[in-house]
């Protein structure tokens, strides 16, 4: 009886490793790597056919659509995987761009299926670029809202504008670059300036679109195949569209405001000589507190900086000496208040717009206030008063100088 028991059990472990055995032979519906064609980017712009699309429609063979938006895929196939790999020279391209226009982004990517047997995937997307034109004329959620839908796309991938064609962003000059990957890595670069974003991915901007509140995105200019973040897009909450830009600098004031600087410098003058003083930032940290009296509403906002004097140009002054210390903190410091002052009035004078998170910490601090005014929060931010001090320290002077 034992040994029959010891039997079925044998029988058993021997029907279960079989059955195991089933699930490493691969999803039946899976495709090899070999047939498929990687995406890693899409810029959108205002409608305009490639030549190579007016040429099929003279032949007669397109479809009914609207040229309103032309959508330009990076890819990355096998074959010039394969041919960069064997031949590799100095005009060598490591990508291949192809652009369909129409009216439905879910339509013109299928449409590259007639022009190709390897079918794009989007699980390695990065990189959204939408032009200017485009995303004043269109709410952002028409734009990504197929991108949002598809299971195949990356949540994670960075959303961008661009002044110019969105497409000129997706080309590059440098052989084996590819520019999707370029553009991607870049906001890593936020330890060395506070001229860069934190990064807005899809899932980020989905969320930013639902709660009506406006915001910002990183903004990229392109030149003779070579790409700068420069500013960023304005985008209403309401609208959903974007209406101006912040420049470099007034981008730098958003960043002291909000606290969120990883890095980067002021540049400031001497007052008496003129001459050139550079704070290097180790930290930055901001407060905005939000103060509500009946109906009146104001803020402060508090700024404190740790950092080192990286580079001086004043010949006279003795990094060593703690009267010239301050002189140097004084001055960075007068420069950080010029920024935030700038771009507080840019904000509220102008575009009339909350990008810096004021109504999100009077959210916090006073949710029943804000329930009264987050449907025309924006207007209410443009009238405000809004007070700021600046607290800089330097902490280090590097080994130039000498002591006394």
């Amino acid at each position: 009886m034992k040994q029959t028991y010891n039997h079925y059990v044998q029988f058993l472990l021997v029907l279960l490793s079989v059955l195991l055995l089933f699930p490493l032979t691969g999803c039946w519906s899976s495709h090899e790597i070999e047939e498929q064609s990687l995406g890693v980017g899409v810029a959108y712009d205002k409608g305009k056919e490639s030549m190579i699309e007016k040429e099929f429609d003279e032949q007669g063979e397109g479809y009914a659509k609207k040229n309103l938006i032309t959508s330009t895929y990076q890819l990355i196939t096998p074959q010039v995987a394969s041919s960069t790999t064997k031949q590799g020279g100095p005009q060598q391209k490591s990508y291949v761009n192809i652009s369909e226009t129409g009216d439905s982004p879910f339509q013109m990517v299928r449409e590259l299926s007639l022009r190709s047997d390897t079918p794009l995937t989007a699980h390695h997307m990065k990189v959204i670029v939408i032009s200017e034109s485009l995303a004043r004329s269109y709410n952002l959620e028409q734009l990504v809202d197929q991108n949002l839908r598809d299971n195949d796309f990356r949540p994670s991938c960075l959303v961008l504008t661009s002044k110019g064609r969105a497409s000129d962003t997706l080309e590059s000059k440098t052989a084996g670059e590819v520019p999707a990957f370029h553009l991607y890595g870049m906001v890593d670069n936020t330890y060395r300036t506070t001229r860069i974003l934190p990064p807005m991915s899809l899932i980020k901007l989905a969320s930013k679109i639902q709660s009506g509140s406006s915001f910002l995105l990183q903004n990229v200019v392109s030149a003779n195949g070579e790409i700068k973040f420069a500013g960023a897009a304005v985008i209403k909450g309401k609208t959903g569209k974007m209406i101006g830009f912040l420049n470099e600098e007034e981008l730098e004031g958003v960043t002291w405001i909000t606290g969120k600087g990883k890095g980067g410098l002021v540049k400031s003058f001497d007052k008496k000589t003129g001459q050139l003083i550079v704070y290097e930032i180790e930290s930055m940290k901001s407060h905005i507190q939000p103060h509500v009296k009946g109906n009146n509403i104001s803020f402060d906002v508090h700024i404190e900086s740790e950092g080192r004097l990286s580079e001086k140009g004043v010949v006279s002054g003795n990094p060593f000496e703690n009267q010239f210390l301050k002189k140097a903190q004084k001055a960075s410091e007068k420069e950080v208040e010029y920024l935030v002052k700038n771009v507080i009035e840019k904000m509220q004078k102008e575009y009339k717009v909350d990008v810096a998170g004021f109504g999100n910490r009077l959210r916090i601090k006073h949710p029943r206030v804000w329930r009264r005014v987050k449907e025309n929060w924006d207007q209410t931010f443009s009238e405000v008063p809004i007070n700021y001090d600046v607290k800089l320290t330097i902490k280090d002077y590097g080994t130039s100088g000498s002591k006394k």
